[in-house]
């Protein structure tokens, strides 16, 4: 697995999400739960990651809804 993006933004998390999801590209969402020892302050980002294989479909979805900025590099 392959982290191509990490926020703390949860609206972006859900949209990415989504994103991945219609276009059928298996995901994990890694430290999600962190918000709960940390107190929903946002201190930890989320990380998405993707299977190797599939990093390049999903870096040109993320890049294709306007989020660039957001893609680790």
């Amino acid at each position: 697995m392959i982290e191509i993006v990490r926020t703390s933004d949860l609206v972006l998390l859900g949209f990415l999400q989504s994103l991945l999801e219609n276009a059928n590209i298996p995901f994990f969402v890694a430290d999600l739960h962190m918000s709960a020892l940390e107190g929903m302050i946002g201190a930890f980002p989320r990380r998405v990651l993707v299977p190797a294989d599939h990093v390049t479909q999903a870096r040109r979805l993320i890049d294709e809804a306007g989020l660039k900025a957001e893609l680790l590099s």
